[in-house]
C-alpha cells in the first residue's frame, strides 16, 4: 500500500513552483490539486495539506482536519488571516521567510510522528494549586528538551502568564485569538502558552479550542491544559482530548468534600481521572486516605514547599530551577512510560 503524500492546493503556477522546490529539498514528492473538487479525495489521508490563498475559500468547504497550512508570497493581511481562520489552517507561512520551517514541517509530516500527548490539570477545590502544577509540568517537560504547549482553559483565571511572570511577554492570548487575529502564542525557549488575559474574560468557541489542541498536538512534544472546576464548551472540549487528568486536592477535609463534586460531575464525561494530593494536612490527612474517600487513584503527592508562593509573587516560574518538591513530583509524573513526551531527536 502507497504511503500517503501531503498535498498542495493551488492553480497559482508561481505558488506551485515554489512549493514544489521546497518539497524537493524536503526529499518529498507531494500530491498537487488545482482547485477542492480535485483535492476533496486526497484530503483526509494527507500528512499535511498546504493551500494556496487562491483556493483557501473554497476548501474551507472541506472536512475539518489537523495539519493544514496556508502558503502565502507576501505578508499576510486582514483578509488573509480572516481566511486562513475560515480554512482552519493551523499555520500561515510567508515564503521566502517561512521556507526552512516549511521544508522542516514537510519532513516530519511525511515520518508521520504521532500526535503529542496531552495532560490535563484541574482543582478540586478553588486556591487548590492546579495553575502551579501545571506550569511545573510545562516548565518541566521544557527543561527536559521537550517542545510544549500550555494553554489556559479557565477564562476567569486571570491569566496563566502571571504565574509563569511573563505578563510582560509579547505574542497572542486568547482575546486576540477570539478577535480573528493568528500567530505565535506567548514563547521562551521551548516552551509556548496560550493564556488567558488578566484584563478581561472571553468566550472561547470549541472551533477555537479545537484549532489551538490541534497546532500543539502536530507542533509539539507535549500539551498541557489548565483547566477550571466549572466546565465551559471549550474547557469540555480541552478535556474530551486528555490523555491524563491529574485532579488536585489539598490535604483537608473541606478540600475533599468539594473534591468529591467534582469528581463526580467529572463522572458524567467519562474521563479517567487520577489523584495528586497537596500538603500540607492541618488534620493529619494521608493522601493515601483521600484517594480512598474520592476513589482515585494516587498519582503523587505534593509536599509544601517553603518560599514557593513568595517566588511566584516576584515572577519565578514553577519548578524553574528543577529544585524542590513541585519539580521533584512533575519529573515523577513526566516520567511515566505511558505519558513521554517525544522530546528532540538525537
Amino acid at each position: 500500500m502507497q504511503h500517503p503524500r501531503s498535498l498542495i492546493v493551488t492553480a497559482d503556477p508561481h505558488l506551485l513552483d515554489e512549493l514544489l522546490r521546497l518539497t524537493a529539498q524536503a526529499g518529498i514528492v507531494p500530491t498537487v490539486a488545482p482547485d477542492p473538487v480535485a483535492a476533496r479525495p486526497l484530503w483526509g489521508g494527507a500528512p499535511l495539506v498546504i493551500v494556496g490563498p487562491d483556493q483557501a475559500a473554497g476548501c474551507a468547504g472541506l472536512p475539518s482536519r489537523p495539519r493544514v497550512v496556508l502558503v502565502v508570497d507576501a505578508e499576510p493581511d486582514d483578509p488573509l488571516w480572516e481566511l486562513a481562520q475560515l480554512l482552519g489552517a493551523e499555520h500561515v507561512a510567508a515564503l521566502p521567510a517561512a521556507e526552512p520551517w516549511l521544508i522542516e514541517k514537510l519532513g516530519v509530516a511525511e515520518q508521520g510522528a504521532p500526535d503529542a500527548p496531552v495532560i490535563g490539570v484541574l482543582g478540586g477545590r478553588g486556591g487548590a494549586g492546579a495553575s502551579v502544577l501545571a506550569a511545573g509540568l510545562a516548565v518541566t517537560a521544557a527543561r527536559q528538551g521537550s517542545d510544549v504547549l500550555l494553554v489556559d482553559a479557565d477564562p476567569l483565571g486571570g491569566g496563566v502568564d502571571l504565574v509563569l511572570g511573563w505578563e510582560e511577554v509579547g505574542g497572542l492570548r486568547w482575546p486576540e485569538l477570539t478577535s480573528g487575529e493568528l500567530g505565535p502564542f506567548l514563547e521562551k525557549g521551548r516552551l509556548s502558552v496560550l493564556s488567558q488575559d488578566r484584563h478581561a474574560a472571553v468566550e472561547v468557541s470549541p472551533e477555537l479550542m479545537a484549532t489551538a489542541l490541534r497546532s500543539g498536538r502536530t507542533g509539539s512534544d507535549l500539551v498541557v491544559l489548565d483547566l477550571p472546576r466549572t466546565l465551559d464548551d471549550a474547557a469540555r472540549h480541552a478535556l474530551g482530548h486528555a490523555d491524563r487528568l491529574l485532579l488536585v486536592v489539598p490535604a483537608e477535609l473541606r478540600a475533599c468534600a468539594a473534591a468529591a463534586k467534582v469528581v463526580s460531575h467529572l463522572g458524567e464525561l467519562d474521563v479517567p481521572v487520577e489523584l495528586i494530593v497537596r500538603g500540607p494536612s492541618p488534620g493529619r490527612l494521608r493522601a493515601t486516605e483521600i484517594a480512598r474517600a474520592l476513589g482515585l487513584p494516587l498519582a503523587g503527592s505534593l509536599r509544601s514547599e517553603p518560599g514557593l508562593v513568595t517566588a511566584l509573587e516576584r515572577g519565578s516560574a514553577p519548578a524553574h530551577t528543577g529544585k524542590g518538591p513541585l519539580a521533584d513530583l512533575c519529573r515523577q509524573l513526566l516520567a511515566d512510560p505511558r505519558f513521554t513526551t517525544a522530546g528532540p531527536s538525537a
